[in-house]
């Protein structure tokens, strides 16, 4: 069984920049699939798609509640665009209403940005974890930013040590190997159109500073969606596997979902590395649901 820590729908989808899923959409991929239910995270800041609400998220999990969770969303500088903004009433809302997390957050600003720091200080406060989506710069395309070696990842660990943060995207992962250059952690959009940057292929001489920060801090959490993970791991097989069963216990599987026939190579990787014995049934199972239905409180 597979449980979606991440994904994305809109009840009206527009096609602009992603082929979004519309809710029945996103269902039919996940029947193609085998996935039993999947998080659907709002995308409330505006750098490169188009905002959505919460309430278009809640429609969707109270219209199909067996199989779409809702996590909720706050751009950091919504309300007053202010570094003390009270954003605890608004999150306990939310939570109310059936919202388990917070995220995608993916505003192009500094992870250190005292407005971020603030969203992060109410999050906590009120109990719902966040997922980050992080950018290699500033000024294009969306993401917040951290320096090489995440070091702003690391001060927001130890700022708020009861929140749980779900490191997702090329920029995280990126670092699960040592940096040989900068290029390595992903891709950044010019102002002019298109991407550059580059991901690692080669096998890894030496772990990097994602599985020491997951060493370290236990509110630190490892979001598999979107296709970054599944290369990371499989650059090096033996690195891989070895980190899946070390973490098995923080490593969530997701697909970060974003059209219809959006291919999902993580499920085939996790399959077959637990076929030939580079994971262990136990290891596959927290992986693929039993980590999910815990953080989300679902019955087993």
């Amino acid at each position: 069984m597979f449980i979606d820590i991440h994904a994305h729908a809109y009840r009206y989808p527009q096609k602009f920049v992603c082929n979004f899923c519309s809710a029945e959409e996103l269902i039919a991929r996940y029947d193609e699939l085998g996935i039993a239910k999947g998080v659907v995270q709002p995308i409330v800041s505006s750098e490169i798609y188009l905002p959505q609400t919460n309430e278009d998220v809640l429609d969707m999990a109270e219209k199909y509640p067996d199989r779409l969770i809702p996590f909720c969303n706050v751009d950091p500088r919504a309300l007053y665009n202010a570094p003390d903004t009270n954003f605890t009433p608004l999150l306990q809302y939310y939570k109310d209403r059936g919202c388990k997390g917070l995220g995608e957050v993916m505003p192009n600003m500094e992870l250190r940005d005292p407005k971020l720091q603030n969203l992060f200080y109410h999050a906590e406060k009120v109990g719902l974890s966040v997922t980050i989506d992080n950018s290699m710069g500033l000024g294009s395309g969306f993401g917040v930013y951290d320096e090489p070696g995440l070091p702003y990842l690391e001060l927001t660990l130890m700022t708020f040590p009861n929140l749980i943060v779900f490191g997702h995207g090329p920029v995280f992962w990126a670092e699960i190997a040592r940096l040989e250059t900068v290029g390595e952690r992903g891709y950044f959009y010019r102002i002019h159109g298109g991407q550059v940057g580059r991901m690692a292929t080669t096998p890894i001489k030496e772990e990097g500073v994602m599985p020491k920060l997951l060493r370290k801090y236990p509110n630190l959490y490892g979001d598999l969606s979107d296709g970054t993970p599944c290369a990371m791991l499989q650059r090096d097989p033996d690195f891989g596997a070895k980190f899946l069963t070390e973490f098995a216990d923080r490593m969530f599987f997701g697909t970060d979902i974003t059209s219809p026939t959006m291919p999902v190579r993580i499920i085939g990787l996790l399959n077959e590395w637990r076929d030939t014995g580079r994971i262990s049934q136990e290891v596959y199972d927290k992986i693929t649901y039993k980590n999910a239905q815990k953080f989300l409180g679902l019955e087993e």
